[in-house]
Formats: C-alpha cells, sequence, structure tokens
C-alpha cells in the first residue's frame, strides 16, 4: 500500500470536520456572536490585549500549539503500526481537539480573557482551582524545559538550520514594524517575509553553523540552552505585537508552506507504506496500545496545553468572537495535518521493513530524528530536492514549531506564577515573574548536566498530565454550557473518553515508575493523579449545580470581581 490514500481520506477529514462540524459547534453549540466586545478591545493595552487581525491570530495560535509534540508523538506511536495512529489523529482533531481548542477560546472570551485555572475557580470551585494550577505549572514546566532539548538537539544535528531558525528572529521583527507601524498591506509583508524565510533556508544549506567547542568556556550544548531560555525571556516581556505574534504568524505560514511540499512530495512519488498497519512484532518493553496510544499522541488528537494558549494568549487578541472558530479550530485542523505529515514520514520514508524495523527497535524510538530522515528521502523522491535541503527545511519546521511553543511556554508559565502569586496574596511584576519562570525552567534542565539532560527528566509524564489537562477544560466548557443550557454532549463525549483513557494511563505509569524504584516520577504522578481525581469530583458537583440554577443569560459577562452581569 502506498501513502497517497493516507494522505487523501486525512485531508478530506479534516476539510470535512472544519466546513460541517466547526459551523455546527460555532452556530448551535457555543453561538458566536460577531457584536460582542471581546477582551482585545474591552481591555486593551497594547501589550497582552491586541485586537488581532484573524489570519495573524491563527498563525500565532497554530504555531503555539503545534510544538514538537505534534511531530514526536504520532512518529513515535507508529511502533504499534500506523492504522491506530492515522485513527487517533483524524477522529480525534475534528471530533476532540477541535471541540476543545475553540470552547477554551470561548470561555476565555467570555470570561475577560481570564486563563483556565483562573476560570477553574468560577466553575468549578475554589479547591479545583488551586490543584487545577498545579498540573498547569507542572506541563509548562515540562514543556518550557524539554523543547529547549529538542531545539539544542537540532541546532547541534543539522547545522544547516542554525541561520534560519535565528534568522526568522530578525524577519519576525521586521514584519511586526511593517504590519503594526508602517501600515503595510498584509498580503504583501507576507510574500516578503515567507520568501525571506525560504531564502534563510537556502542560505543555511549553503553555509551550516558548527559551534566550537567550547565556546565562551560553554559547550555548544549548554550555550544553545542558555541563548534560547535567554531569547524566550525576552519575548515573553515583549508586548505580543512586537515579536510574538508576528513571529508565530510569518512562521505559520512558512510552516503550512512546508506541509505542502511534503504533502505535494507524496502525491507525486506516491511512496510505499513500509510499516504494518497493526505491528504484531512490537520489541520487547513496548506497552499496550490501550491506553498508552491515547497519551503519546497528545498533540494531534487532542492536547490540554491548547486550552493554556487559547485562554492564556489568543483570547486577548481575540477581535471578533465569530473569529474564534478560524483561530481554535482550524488552529487544531493545522496541528493535525503536521501529525498527519509526521505519520507519512515515519512509515513511508524508508525503504523497507527491516530499515523501519531498525529504526524503531525500542519504544520512544522515532520522533524527529525519524519526521525528518523519513520526510527528507520523500521531498527528494517527490520534487528531487537534494537530501541536505530536505533536511534542512524539515528541520528547520521542527525547531521554529519548538522556539514559538516554547517562547509562548514562557510567557504562561509566569502568568501561572503570578496568579500563584494572587493566591498567596504576593504580587508579582511581570520581570520578577519571568526571572522566576527562567530560574525554575533553566534549573530542571541542568538539573542532571550542563548538556541540558534534565530537559527531559520528568517528559515521560507529559501525555498523562496534557490529556488530564484537556479533559479537566473540557468539564468547564461543559459547565457554561450547562448553565447556558445548551447542549453540553459535544464537550462530555470527548471528556469522558480523554480522561478514562488518561487517568487509566497514569495507574499504568504508577506502577511502571514504582518497579523502576523512578521515585521523583512516581511522587510527581500521584501528585497529578490526586489533583485530577479531586478536579473531576468538585466538575461533576459544579455540573449538578449547574442543572438546576436558573439558566444564565445568554449575553452575560463577569465583571472584574467574577460576578454575572448583563
Amino acid at each position: 500500500m502506498n501513502a497517497l490514500p493516507l494522505l487523501l481520506i486525512g485531508l478530506a477529514m479534516f476539510a470535512g470536520g472544519y466546513v460541517l462540524y466547526s459551523r455546527f459547534l460555532g452556530n448551535r453549540v457555543y453561538k458566536l456572536d460577531a457584536s460582542f466586545r471581546t477582551p482585545a478591545h474591552e481591555l486593551q493595552d497594547g501589550v497582552d490585549y491586541v485586537p488581532t487581525n484573524k489570519f495573524v491570530l491563527w498563525g500565532h495560535h497554530f504555531t503555539s500549539v503545534a510544538g514538537a509534540a505534534p511531530i514526536v508523538g504520532p512518529a513515535v506511536a507508529v511502533i504499534w503500526g500506523w492504522l491506530p495512529a492515522f485513527l487517533w489523529v483524524t477522529l480525534g482533531t475534528v471530533f476532540f481537539a477541535g471541540m476543545h481548542d475553540l470552547g477554551a477560546l470561548w470561555a476565555s472570551a467570555r470570561n475577560k480573557g481570564r486563563s483556565i485555572g483562573t476560570l477553574s475557580g468560577r466553575y468549578i470551585g475554589g479547591r479545583g482551582a488551586n490543584l487545577f494550577l498545579v498540573v498547569i505549572f507542572l506541563l509548562l514546566l515540562m514543556v518550557v524545559a524539554a523543547f529547549a532539548v529538542v531545539i539544542k538537539n537540532l541546532l547541534i544535528s543539522t547545522p544547516s538550520a542554525v541561520i534560519p531558525a535565528w534568522g526568522a528572529v530578525a524577519v519576525a521583527l521586521l514584519v511586526g514594524q511593517a504590519v503594526y507601524r508602517y501600515r503595510m498591506s498584509l498580503g504583501l509583508v507576507t510574500v516578503i517575509g515567507v520568501g525571506a524565510l525560504y531564502g534563510l533556508i537556502l542560505l543555511g544549506d549553503a553555509v551550516p553553523v558548527e559551534l566550537p567547542d567550547p565556546i565562551l568556556g560553554m559547550s555548544p550544548a549548554t550555550f544553545w540552552i542558555i541563548a534560547l531560555f535567554v531569547y524566550a525571556g525576552v519575548a515573553s516581556l515583549l508586548p505580543v505585537w512586537v515579536l510574538l505574534q508576528p513571529r508565530d504568524y510569518i512562521n505559520g505560514v512558512q510552516l503550512f508552506v512546508g506541509l505542502g511540499i511534503l504533502f505535494t512530495s507524496v502525491l507525486l512519488s506516491a511512496p510505499t507504506i513500509v510499516a504494518p498497519a497493526f505491528n504484531d512484532a512490537v520489541p520487547a518493553g513496548t506497552p499496550s496500545l490501550v491506553p498508552l496510544l491515547f497519551v503519546t499522541i497528545a498533540c494531534g488528537a487532542i492536547s490540554g496545553f491548547h486550552g493554556m494558549v487559547s485562554s492564556g494568549t489568543s483570547s486577548k487578541q481575540l477581535d471578533k468572537e465569530t473569529d474564534a472558530r478560524f483561530v481554535g479550530y482550524f488552529g487544531a485542523v493545522g496541528e493535525g495535518l503536521l501529525a498527519l505529515g509526521a505519520i507519512i514520514a515515519a512509515v513511508a520514508g524508508y525503504r523497507t521493513l527491516a530499515d523501519w524495523e531498525a529504526v524503531y527497535s525500542a519504544f520512544g524510538q522515532g520522533g524527529v530524528a525519524a519526521f525528518v530522515e523519513g520526510g527528507g528521502a520523500i521531498l527528494n523522491s517527490g520534487l528531487g530536492l537534494p537530501v541536505s535541503l530536505s533536511s534542512t527545511v524539515l528541520a528547520t519546521m521542527a525547531i521554529l514549531f519548538a522556539a514559538t511553543t516554547m517562547d509562548t511556554g514562557v510567557r504562561l508559565l509566569r502568568f501561572v506564577v503570578q496568579e500563584a502569586g494572587e493566591v498567596a496574596k504576593v504580587r508579582i511584576g511581570n520581570v520578577a515573574g519571568t526571572l522566576i519562570t527562567l530560574a525554575v525552567g533553566a534549573g530542571l534542565t541542568f538539573s542532571q548536566g550542563a548538556g541540558g539532560e534534565g530537559g527531559l527528566r520528568i517528559w515521560p509524564l507529559f501525555g498523562t498530565s496534557n490529556q488530564l489537562l484537556a479533559s479537566l477544560t473540557l468539564s468547564i466548557v461543559a459547565v457554561m454550557l450547562i448553565r447556558k443550557r445548551r447542549n453540553p454532549a459535544p464537550a462530555l463525549i470527548p471528556l469522558a473518553v480523554v480522561f478514562v483513557m488518561s487517568f487509566w494511563a497514569a495507574v499504568v505509569q504508577l506502577g511502571d515508575f514504582y518497579e523502576a524504584g523512578d521515585w521523583l516520577l512516581l511522587i510527581i504522578d500521584l501528585v497529578i493523579i490526586v489533583a485530577a481525581l479531586w478536579v473531576a469530583f468538585e466538575a461533576v458537583v459544579a455540573m449538578r449545580r449547574a442543572s438546576r440554577e436558573p439558566p444564565e443569560a445568554l449575553d452575560a459577562d463577569v465583571t472584574e470581581k467574577g460576578e454575572l452581569t448583563k
């Protein structure tokens, strides 16, 4: 079998989901209202609250939520066979991720741009909110630390990606000035910006940059990690329109072009899928397909991290409430497309089954390396691109996805630190919150060595904690829908599936950590399990209470004190 049917069926399902299901959600469930005054207008401050063109905001949202996870997860999960991964990515994107991302964006916009953590206090209860913050903090910490390591590894293994990866920052700064200060046409700026990025890719392929060892008394690995944390800290403090927003937008367009190139190569070459649909000969030590598939592929099917981006930055930039459908649901579709590309690259980018099995010799193998290697082979056979240039294109894509998620993650983690300060009645400013965030993130990353080995120390918990957070976010959306007497089933069904699978996986991992004697991960996993159970109980109570209360007004808003008004 060749990969062409996978690509065409996947594209058709994503298109149908956006055209049909997202319209149903927007019109019948969330009832998006173009006349509603969004937080971007009501609280406009030129820093975080900035009314934004929906295409620019989509670029920010898409690249912030995507990161490296929709590449890593699917490219690891194909060890069970390509069919389970394909079904979870396509069905999960259409019925789970789109509902979740659009719902989190709508919920936050209807509550003055407040984060999901804060909303949990209003809709579920104060006790649940504090535990919610713990899960959110741990999840963001995992993302920031792990993505620094992923980017560092790519910059070292693919030196041709160094110039385009860092050059993208300069391009983004110029794009921001062109659009916001000089009011240039967005279309013209987009063409020039994307052209500049691909020019940098050609330059990077011609002039690879390998750092000397040592550099400034540090190894290249240490240097790159420190540089990434400094960059992310500065980016998180700047007004969103200066760097974060234009960087994410122009990267989003460039990355979609990259996906288009990959999919075109599949159409032209129709590469053969060498991996089995169901792998009955998984390597020893590989965990069971159920429930681990549903947490191995988080981003690319449904991801709690998306709810934090939707409610942390995107909701504060929403120009019209009706834009939420394009930004939220189509942002999830964009990530599904990336996950689909990762699956195809990982199962059809190798010449023989033996070559594929050599890569997938143990659970956890594959990932970004399989995406770059397999995708590069497809680009070479489909479009005739040189192998080195193909690898540069795909490595740059992975770096830019991960980098945009990392700088957004630092900003979100700062928000969480500030919210925790409010709980403790301690005011934490933006600079202080950022310094705390960087100290904790860098501390974890370097906790096991100067090469950043600690950055992946707690990453095994990402999938379960991320999916549990997604189910808890959906519980907030469900409570809001019940209060407004709207159909909560589109939220409750994915909530139930994701919670059961992720909780099951967390319990399985608890046993694995105990057998391995990994007490740190065991304790953190136990904290996450207890927090999830507690919040789930509070959520059920909140839903029952909401069903008995008088219906909330359709145009209800929330005051700064959290009180309902009309």
